[in-house]
């Protein structure tokens, strides 16, 4: 069965993204063909680079890097949910991307974001990072505004139009990711 990882990718302690990451983990979990996981980066704490050498370079000596890239391995793609922050993307979702590299080839991507431009910033920064990462990176995406999304800034409150844009995120993220099931069965050199 196809696997697909949502990554919440911020861990501040008054975060709005985990009603956002469960919002697309309830949506996303109406497919019975698809197993879908929510990876909360605070459930995996990654010190920023402690890696002695690149990890192009080969497995990790750090158990906590390991154990994520056992998470990202076994998923065949993902949907990043992301803040946006200053115009980009939270540090510790870079760390996260930027701690394993294999893990992350021939897989499907798509991006639900919010801010208060909706994320649109931190998702161009994300196409760009993810494709470097051999990712295939789907076309659309969700981007919530903390002004008409989210009541005081703070309850989610998402529109009808963002369940459909996100239902045909999920469509394309599943849709790629099973057609890149091929190239993920050849072992990389």
């Amino acid at each position: 069965m196809t696997r697909i990882g949502i990554i919440l990718g911020s861990t501040r302690p008054a975060r709005n993204g985990p009603q956002v990451a469960q919002w697309v983990l309830e949506t996303a979990s109406q497919r019975p063909d698809i197993e879908f996981e929510l990876l909360d980066l605070r459930e995996h704490p990654l010190p920023h680079l402690d890696e002695a050498v690149p990890p192009m370079f080969g497995p990790s000596v750090h158990e906590h890097t390991r154990a994520w890239a056992e998470k990202i391995g076994g998923c065949d793609g993902f949907i990043i949910v992301t803040p946006e922050y200053n115009s980009s993307i939270p540090g510790v979702l870079k760390n996260a991307l930027d701690h394993v590299f294999a893990e992350w080839g021939d897989k499907a991507v798509g991006f639900v974001s919010y801010g208060v431009h909706g994320g649109v910033c931190a998702v161009q920064q994300l196409r760009s990072i993810c494709s470097l990462l051999g990712m295939a990176v789907v076309g659309r995406q969700v981007a919530l505004s903390l002004h008409t999304d989210f009541e005081n800034n703070t309850v989610f409150t998402p529109g009808e139009r963002h369940a459909t844009t996100l239902a045909a995120t999920v469509d394309q993220v599943v849709a790629w990711s099973t057609a890149l099931a091929p190239l993920r069965a050849v072992p990389v050199a």
